[in-house]
């Protein structure tokens, strides 16, 4: 089993940082954050939809910056093309703050020969790729991506989420959790915080707009998890008009410093060159318009004060772990 120390241990108390493809900043350096999206992903669910082309995510990430972001959060983990090699480039270049995910997402999403590689052990994958190095020389993973079922944890997300609960005790990174139409989130809890003794505010519960129901995210927040509000504007979730009331009541609840946005564009047909709203919509039309039912103040609190806080971490320092060489990427 993997330890702090196995990882590298700690050598006395460290101030929390946010480890982005260039390197680790304090969080305050963040900015306005884009909580959960991605410039790079390949699913056999999206055939033809693939986000591969780095021109593409570069003006993606032009057009973000232009409408006034700082940061993107990409959670697409491992073996779903995350363009590791790329990322620091764009970075660069655009002048976006990019944070990378190790993990897994469901199983549906890769090839069985894929999650046979990382047995017995995926949390020295995780646990390589947030302190040496995506691939071995690549940049360094920021958090750590999992995925539920739709209502229900089956084996894969049982068996992922341990993995990912060990990595975050070795680690102390923030864990996304996808969850399918947004349902699940207290089985999740149950599971990363109960039994597997994650501390809840270092869980991030993804797409709970896509199940907009005010008692699980009150539920959520009072056990202490981030909640993220990702993914506006795609025609199969007709939940947007929902978004201020909900957003609302977790705020009028004392719950505002729980809140995350972000944008989730998973295809190529999403992004604006291809007449969808890609990354700039959420600080455009989907920004503006949360404003106008919550006041500029909190919203600006979702997009800046709360990433900066979730994705942070203390991170241990880092050493060689002895039989845990990092994994190539697979493929799909």
């Amino acid at each position: 089993m993997l330890t702090a120390a196995s990882a590298g241990g700690r050598a006395g108390p460290a101030a929390a940082t946010v480890r982005t493809v260039l390197g680790d900043i304090p969080p305050a350096a963040l900015g306005v954050c884009d909580a959960h999206d991605h410039l790079f992903l390949r699913s056999p669910l999206l055939p033809g939809q693939e986000l591969a082309d780095p021109t593409a995510a570069a003006a993606e990430l032009a057009a973000f910056r232009a409408a006034g972001g700082a940061a993107v959060v990409q959670w697409t983990p491992y073996g779903m093309g995350r363009g590791a090699a790329e990322l620091p480039r764009l970075a660069r270049e655009s002048g976006v703050r990019i944070v990378a995910a190790t993990g897994l997402h469901q199983a549906v999403h890769y090839a069985p020969e894929a999650l046979d590689r990382l047995r017995p052990d995926p949390a020295a994958l995780f646990v390589a790729e947030l302190t040496e190095g995506i691939g071995g020389t690549g940049p360094r993973a920021g958090m750590i991506k999992v995925a539920g079922g739709f209502h229900g944890l089956d084996r894969h997300a049982r068996y992922t989420m341990a993995a990912a609960a060990e990595a975050q005790r070795a680690t102390g990174a923030a864990i996304g959790v996808h969850l399918e139409l947004g349902t699940g989130a207290l089985d999740v809890l149950d599971l990363l915080c109960g039994e597997l003794a994650v501390p809840p505010d270092r869980v991030i519960l993804g797409h709970l707009n896509r199940a907009p129901d005010p008692v699980v995210h009150q539920a959520a927040a009072e056990a202490g998890a981030y909640l993220a509000f990702d993914g506006p504007s795609r025609a199969h979730h007709a939940t947007d008009w929902r978004l201020p009331d909900a957003l609302t009541s977790l705020a009028d609840a004392g719950f505002g410093d729980r809140i995350l946005l972000g944008g989730d564009t998973t295809t190529a047909d999403a992004r604006p060159v291809n007449g969808g709203p890609g990354m700039p919509h959420l600080l455009r039309g989907h920004r503006q318009r949360l404003e106008r039912a919550l006041g500029a103040e909190l919203v600006t609190r979702f997009l800046t004060t709360n990433p900066a806080r979730a994705f942070a971490a203390a991170w241990p320092e880092t050493s060689p772990q002895p039989g845990a060489s990092p994994q190539p990427e697979a493929s799909p």
